[in-house]
């Protein structure tokens, strides 16, 4: 009946039908042998995790732990419940004691790197995303998270560099796209970047922040009418944006069209009330402020 209950379960698994895996693997537990089975275990602390129960998730682990003190997945499983609630130094802990078990562990140095980055410490997040692209030089998002470490730290060329091999993994993936973007614009490459906004654009329509960079490359340029069609067509896919209300706003200003620009104020303020303080100390709005028929609302 043991081996039964397993082979069910785990077809449920396969199927992605965890509560009725769970049922399967419950009844396996309660087995004379199933408190031994360290696999079991495991996989019932998993499903714990995926029906969001991480107290029973946190106890199965802890129980794989007791049975087998160098358990990588065990400790890595708890580094993740306590990742989950931003216990970040908790978090570390466990993924060193995976590890420390299993120095090829992926996930775990991955994982690690993410909370020493959460935590502030770039230069151990930087450390521990190297050892990731050690074991597996085509993670995707340990190239794209150096990156963006390098581009916080002052690096843009260096970012650059990790950014290109992970548009090299994933040369459609919107977010890749769009910080190609950003940095070849830190660079001055700014044709480049227009590309890459674009290429994202088109991969994900529905990510604001891509019109909203394609845009002010516009309005630097002071060609506003082009950066106010960028934003129509960012506001068109993402409604419920209310910084792209906003910044269109400041290009209307920009063009002397203040009724349309007070609509938006208004609009993204409805949106987001964010907007309501930042509106009355943000220079970009003086002339529109100014103006008596709209002092009413500026207060």
């Amino acid at each position: 009946m043991f081996d039964n209950y397993i082979s069910i379960g785990r077809n449920f698994m396969t199927e992605k039908n965890y509560l009725k895996a769970l049922k399967f693997f419950k009844k396996a537990y309660n087995c004379p042998e199933g408190k031994e089975d360290i696999d079991l275990i495991l996989d019932l602390a998993f499903l714990y995790d995926k029906i969001a129960n991480f107290d029973l998730a946190e106890k199965m682990y802890r129980k794989v732990i007791e049975l087998d003190d160098t358990n990588a997945i065990a400790y890595y499983g708890l580094g993740i419940i306590y990742d989950d609630d931003e216990l970040y130094e908790e978090a570390i802990e466990y993924y060193k004691k995976a590890i420390e078990n299993d120095n090829k562990y992926e996930k775990a140095y991955f994982f690690l790197a993410n909370a020493y980055d959460e935590l502030g410490n770039k230069e151990e997040a930087i450390k521990n995303y190297k050892e990731v692209l050690k074991i597996n030089p085509k993670d995707l998002w340990a190239n794209a998270n150096l990156g963006c470490i390098y581009d916080e730290l002052g690096d843009t060329k260096l970012a650059l560099e990790y950014m290109e091999k992970a548009l090299e993994i994933d040369s459609k993936h919107f977010r890749i796209l769009f910080n190609m973007g950003v940095f070849n614009k830190k660079l001055g490459n700014l044709k480049l970047a227009e590309e890459y906004y674009k290429k994202s654009i088109e991969e994900n329509p529905y990510y604001p922040y891509s019109y909203l960079n394609y845009a002010v490359m516009y309005r630097e340029k002071e060609d506003y009418n082009r950066a106010i069609e960028i934003i129509n067509e960012g506001i068109l896919e993402n409604k419920d944006e209310g910084f792209l209300y906003y910044n269109r706003a400041c290009f209307y200003i920009c063009i002397n069209k203040l009724d349309l620009a007070l609509e938006d104020i208004l609009k993204s303020i409805e949106l987001n009330d964010f907007f309501e303080e930042y509106m009355k100390e943000d220079e970009d709005l003086d002339a529109i402020r100014k103006l008596e028929k709209y002092k009413e609302i500026f207060g």
